[in-house]
Parts: structure tokens; C-alpha cells; sequence
């Protein structure tokens, strides 16, 4: 398969696994985590690796079960669609325009917690790309 081909046929064994899950991990607004988001369509941020995780920040929590997250990458972005902020000493980017929404399940690992302030200039960024439209 060519590196850039997307790989479906191996998502699907992870995809089992994840659904299987029975034990949710507890998360709350602000925190990071390590999460299996999948092979996704087109621009969609996919996961990377066999796993298919990348790391996300808890946007809005809507019950023990589901969330608002949004992935992240350290590749510089510049622009509306994205908040640059460090985190565990390392430059982090909030692709916002990728916020969706999210089950526990796919929850693999804690990272830590953005800060108060961070978090709070993240939300005016959201609201700023929200008010475009």
C-alpha cells in the first residue's frame, strides 16, 4: 500500500476493539488525552500509527459518555482555524475547525491539562471562528 493510502482495512480491527471497550475513562473540560480518533475521510484530521490515536483537548463535556474534542498536532498552522498554545513544553496547535463530537470509548491515556488562561484564549478563538459564519 502507498504511504499516503489511507488504511481502512487495519481501522476496522481498532475500531472493534474500541467499541468493545467496556470502561470509559472519566475525563473533564480542559484535559488532554491521548485518543484513538481513527482513518478519517478526505481532510478530516485522521489518528496516526497503528492506533490511529492523536491528542485531543476536552472542549464541552455533555455527559460521562460524550464530548465536544479537538485534535491536535504540533505542525505549525497559522490562521482563524487554529490556536497555538504550549503544552508540556512543546508547541501544541488546536485545529478548531475540527472540533466534533466525541464518545469516552476512544479515551486511551491522560496527557495532562491545558491551562486556565490557555483554555480560556481558546474559547475566544472558537467563538471568533464561530461568529464568522
Amino acid at each position: 500500500m502507498h504511504r499516503n493510502e489511507k488504511e481502512f482495512s487495519s481501522l476496522a480491527t481498532k475500531k472493534e476493539e474500541t467499541e468493545q471497550k467496556k470502561i470509559s475513562m472519566q475525563f473533564k473540560k480542559r484535559e488532554i488525552f491521548w485518543m484513538r480518533i481513527g482513518e478519517n475521510i478526505g481532510f478530516e484530521q485522521s489518528g496516526k500509527g497503528i492506533d490511529f490515536m492523536r491528542p485531543i483537548i476536552v472542549y464541552k463535556k455533555f455527559s460521562s459518555r460524550v464530548f465536544w474534542g479537538i485534535p491536535l498536532t504540533t505542525k505549525p498552522k497559522k490562521g482563524k482555524f487554529y490556536f497555538a498554545f504550549e503544552f508540556l513544553e512543546k508547541k501544541q496547535n488546536a485545529i478548531l475547525s475540527q472540533l466534533r463530537l466525541f464518545d469516552a470509548k476512544r479515551l486511551e491515556e491522560k496527557l495532562g491539562v491545558i491551562s486556565k488562561i490557555n483554555f480560556r484564549k481558546l474559547e475566544k478563538a472558537i467563538q471568533r471562528l464561530m461568529d464568522d459564519f
